[in-house]
């Protein structure tokens, strides 16, 4: 039986979502405030946590950023703001999947089924290989990617699209692919937060190494078609 821990301080919220949950065989475990929310995800062993951005005590933000210091747990997080900075933020900061409220509850079920799938098999994918494309490497067992010798920090999502667009290199792939693929549900909203990780991408690999790496393709998506820049032999 997966332990799912629910952070969340509206009451009425906390109890719906406890309720659900354990009707769908869940062991469910909760936490009111942020504080006392993160003590539960690194003591009490959860196998997903569903987290509220808002809370008292420390914000959701500050404890997923806490988590991901020590924990891979599977993190789906809730946002009453239907703002995609604040999607962006959470997601940087290690979260795997974002719902805003309000949301039906089976979609918050077939995401959690999701990522406890994602989590389980993610040693037993076949993306052992490293990955190569002119002076960037990247290797999906040890979350490292390297340019010219240097090692480059991106944050778990930037990583992900990354190692996706790169086994698709030469592939025209849409933003509603890289939704359903690489966040792993399907999006029928803005798929701006695309648009703004291959920014993030660009900004941390195509100019500090004068190399271009993500192509737009326009009315379609992305590809990975890796190309030297002039000057790239001084960089």
């Amino acid at each position: 039986m997966n332990r799912i821990l629910i952070v969340e301080d509206e009451k009425k919220i906390a109890r719906f979502l406890e309720l659900e949950l354990q009707h769908e065989g869940y062991e469910v475990i909760t936490a009111a405030d942020g504080r006392s929310g993160l003590e539960r995800a690194l003591h009490d062993a959860p196998d997903l946590l569903i987290l509220d951005l808002m809370l008292p005590e420390m914000s959701g933000i500050e404890v997923c950023r806490r988590i991901r210091r020590e924990s891979d747990l599977p993190i789906i997080m809730l946002t009453a703001k239907d703002d995609v900075s604040d999607k962006v933020m959470g997601l940087d900061m290690g979260a795997d999947d974002y719902m805003t409220k309000p949301f039906a509850i089976e979609e918050l079920l077939a995401r959690i089924r999701v990522a406890l799938k994602k989590h389980r098999t993610s040693g037993e994918h076949a993306h052992a290989g490293t990955l190569h494309a002119g002076v960037l490497t990247l290797d999906p067992v040890s979350y490292e990617v390297v340019c010219r010798g240097t090692p480059v920090t991106l944050t778990k999502k930037e990583f992900d699209l990354l190692r996706y667009l790169m086994e698709h290199a030469g592939e025209a792939i849409s933003r509603d692919q890289l939704l359903r693929d690489v966040w792993e549900y399907d999006y029928a909203g803005d798929t701006n937060v695309v648009d703004v990780y291959v920014r993030y991408l660009r900004h941390k690999l195509d100019e500090p190494f004068h190399i271009r790496t993500i192509q737009t393709i326009r009315s379609v998506g992305y590809m990975f078609r890796y190309e030297e820049l002039p000057g790239s032999e001084n960089a």
